[in-house]
This record gives structure tokens, sequence and C-alpha cells, in this order.
């Protein structure tokens, strides 16, 4: 991957372009339309993009709106840094989640990508086309984000590039119009993929990654907004191609698709991409180990050969709850893939978890977060196909055995099918077994309707459904006068 933070022309592009309302100042006498006048700009201003989405998930933006509000994440013993409002869905406009603005950073990219770049000559005119599909499909998947996390929200399609004030502010636009512009999205980007392959590496979106997308969209809404069995078709239609696209399979080992050097493996389909050499550490899973200096007090040796060394400094401010922890088998071998009990160093002792998914490399002695963090994988998307099959009242157990065979072995428990509910809770159990620390978990409890009876700090509040949204939060709405608070939470 190229070290993105030292290319001088992306660093002017996004200089120039990529702040919402941050730190709005005057265009330079460089211009956006006098950067643009080259494949290789059009390139940087793509690799830029991707830098953009890199800052979503470095953060805990993208993990704490994907799954810390689930009942999967609690305090552990180094304090909380805050996350508690997350974990016991205390959430106030006055101390909201994360903030919206590297969402729209990444949305402002795209949108000068797709302005300036159709203007471009391209020696292959392919190039052209990838380079527009992969604009159209970021700009989808992040307005998806926002949109399952907020309902209707500001929708920009025209980049920001000078300091103008009425410009600036946009109000929030209808839950059912976002949805409405990330179909189009999509559907633009699935028709201008040159090919029907995966990127080397799997750090650019594709055309299997789209479809990928496209499924995850529509069972959204077909399931959330009313689009019933047409959705349900489509979001099978699309997971098929993704599912059949060239080179795609299941890792034999579950725990091999996160091996840190099994990178951009056959089972990915979209990552986001993280390198020792390029820095930025994910900090929500920096911050479920501890520091150097607590290892000898109360990590057996034992377990400090699996968990390695953290960077100095670090808390172990979270962990998994007991409840989800304890509905893994031992025998499913996603478990020991997934986590780590600590047994501290009297027998028997259990003193916290850390989870193995994303917790990075070890060089000369330290520990880096620097994981690809996986969007989009085959293990995904089976389960995804498996929904969307139900929703039309097909056998999803073809898909369902699929998963659990790699998991436990030969000795599988056989999924037989049942009713529409009954296969449901499965599914939605299956995922949670496949795909915790992936930060899909919160939004596939709302998919589901599960939200307010298995997150306990939810139970008994069903009336309450703006809980199923984050609240914008006053340190936003100050700055943008048009946006107004989402209801219930004003």
């Amino acid at each position: 991957m190229k070290k993105l933070y030292i290319l001088p022309l992306l660093l002017a592009i996004m200089l120039m372009g990529c702040e919402k309302h941050v730190s709005l100042v005057p265009t330079s006498q460089i211009t956006q339309e006098s950067f643009f006048k080259t494949e290789n700009d059009a390139q940087s201003a793509i690799n830029g993009m991707y830098y953009r989405m890199r800052e979503m998930v470095s953060s805990v933006d993208l993990f704490m709106w994907g799954e810390g509000r689930s009942e999967i994440h609690t305090n552990s013993f180094a304090g909380d840094l805050g996350y508690t409002k997350y974990y016991n869905n205390n959430l106030t406009k006055d101390n909201p989640g994360p903030s919206w603005d590297n969402a729209y950073r990444t949305i402002n990219q795209t949108n000068l990508i797709l302005k300036y770049a159709p203007n471009i000559n391209f020696v292959n005119p392919n190039d052209k086309k990838d380079v527009l599909a992969q604009a159209y499909t970021m700009r989808a998947f992040v307005y998806f984000v926002l949109a399952r996390t907020y309902g209707g929200v500001p929708l920009r399609l025209e980049p920001t590039e000078g300091f103008d004030p009425v410009a600036i502010q946009v109000a929030r636009s209808t839950e059912a119009q976002v949805f409405a512009s990330i179909k189009s999205d999509i559907d633009a980007a699935i028709g201008l993929y040159s090919t029907n392959n995966t990127v080397t590496g799997k750090g650019k979106w594709s055309k299997p990654a789209a479809n990928a997308l496209k499924g995850d969209v529509y069972l959204w809404t077909g399931r959330r907004l009313g689009g019933g069995t047409p959705d349900a078709t489509i979001a099978l239609a699309a997971l098929n191609d993704a599912v059949a696209a060239p080179g795609v399979g299941l890792e034999a080992n579950y725990a091999d698709v996160f091996r840190y050097t099994n990178k951009g493996n056959k089972e990915i389909l979209m990552a986001v991409k993280f390198s020792t050499t390029e820095g930025g550490n994910q900090v929500w899973a920096q911050n479920m180990y501890s520091s150097q200096a607590s290892y000898p007090a109360y990590v057996p040796a034992s377990q400090i050969a699996i968990v390695g060394t953290p960077l100095a400094g670090n808390g172990n401010v979270w962990r998994i709850t007991p409840n989800v922890r304890g509905q893994f088998s031992n025998s499913d071998t996603r478990k020991a893939a997934t986590y780590i009990d600590l047994q501290g160093t009297n027998p028997g002792e259990y003193y916290t978890t850390y989870g193995l998914k994303y917790n990075g490399t070890v060089e000369n002695g330290t520990r880096f977060f620097t994981s690809d963090f996986v969007l989009y994988r085959l293990g995904d998307v089976l389960l995804l196909r498996a929904e969307a099959k139900n929703a039309l009242l097909q056998d999803p157990s073809g898909d369902m055995n699929t998963i659990r065979q790699r998991a436990y072995g030969a000795g599988y428990p056989v999924f037989v099918n049942g009713s529409q509910t009954q296969n449901y809770d499965a599914i939605l159990q299956e995922r949670l077994f496949e795909l915790t620390l992936e930060a899909k978990r919160w939004w596939d409890l709302i998919r589901f309707g599960k939200a307010f009876d298995l997150v306990p700090s939810l139970v008994g509040k069903s009336a309450q459904t703006h809980l199923l949204y984050f609240p914008i939060g006053t340190s936003t709405t100050a700055k943008e006068t048009k946006v107004t608070e989402t209801p219930g939470w004003q």
C-alpha cells in the first residue's frame, strides 16, 4: 500500500477540499479544478479517499456506531475513557457518540472525484470507470453508515470547495431520500466496474464488494423501511453475485481470516488497510489491551505468548460481556479466534478479556494495532444471503451449514430449516458468533428487531424508538445551523 500520508499532491487536495465544517477557510490559489488535470491526479485523489476512510476506522467512529451499543461490550478495570455511555445506552445530545466529521470528509473526497474525474483523459478508459465506480461505492457505503446511525442526514452530493456560509449549511434529508441516493450510487458503481474481480490486497472497492454492500443495503430497507419482498429479491441477487465472484472463498481455518500475515486473503472482499510503516493504530482495539507494566503482575507466561506485548501506556478499558462469552461453545473454533480470557496468576482466576481479531502485530517488542479492518468478507455475505433467502421463505440451510461446518469441523451442529421466525433467530445468533468485534452487531440487532430484547440496558424501552438512532449532538448542531437534532433526543 502506498504511504498515503506523504504524498504532497494528496495532502494538497485533502487540505483544500475535505474540511466540512471544522476548519472552514477560503480556497487557496491552487484550486481543485487546477489539481484535477491528469490520470495521476485522479488516482491520488482516490488514495486520499481511502486515507479519509482509514481515519473513520482508526478512531472509534465506525466501531462504536456499529457495535458499541450492543450487548457485546462492557467496562474493564482501567477506567472507561467515556465509553460507558455506549454500553449502557445513556447517550444524550450533550454527550453523544462520535462526531460525523470524518464521515463527511470522506464523502467530500468522493464528491471531488465525481465532479472532476469525468473530465480527465485516461490512457485506459476502464481505469477511469474504475475510479468513478470506487468513488460511487465509497459514497454509498459512508451514507449507509450514517443513515443506519442517524436516520435522515444532510445529503451532500457536491463538494464543499470554497468558503460560502450559505452553501456550507445543509439541512437533513429524510431517511428515504438518503437511501434512494445510496441505491442510485451503488447501481452507478456496479455499472461502471470494468471487471468482476476483487482488488489485490482487498484494500479498494470492487464489483464483488459493491454487490455485498448492495445486498446489505437492500436487506436493511427491506426489513426496516417497508421494502419487503422486492428489496429482499434484489438483495439476494446481489449477494449471489458477490459469492460467485472469481477467487472468492472461505478460509478453511477461521482464525486465518484475521491472521496478520494473511492480509487480503481470499475470504476478504473489502478491508481498510493499515500498516506499521504508516502509523494509525486502531484506537478501539488498542484500548482493549493493558499496559506492559501490568503484565507480570497478573498474566501467566503461557498467555503472554498468545496476547503479546501491547503499546506502553495502554489501558484495558473494555472487554466482552460475560453474557456473550457464555454463548460461545468451546467446540466452536471462532471462540478462540475472537477473544481470550486472561486467567490471572492464581488458578481459575478471571481477570479480563482481550479481543484477538484485530490485535495487530508485534515488532521489536511492541504491539501495533495495524490489522486490516474488514468491511465485507464471505462469511458475512453467506449469512446475509441466508437472511435474504429466509425473507423470501427459501431454505437458508446451505449457507448456515457452510458457516457452521467451517466453525466446528466434521461434528458441526446441523442447521435444520424451520419457521421464518425460528430461522431469523438462528441466523442472528450465528452472526454473533461469526462477526463479534467486526462492528456489525448493533445494526444486526436493529435490522432483526431485537435491540430491545437482547441489549440489557434497553430492555423494557421499546416504546422509545429514538434510542435506535444516535443523537447528533449539540456540538454539531451549533456549527451546522440547518441541522436539527434527531427526534426524541432534543
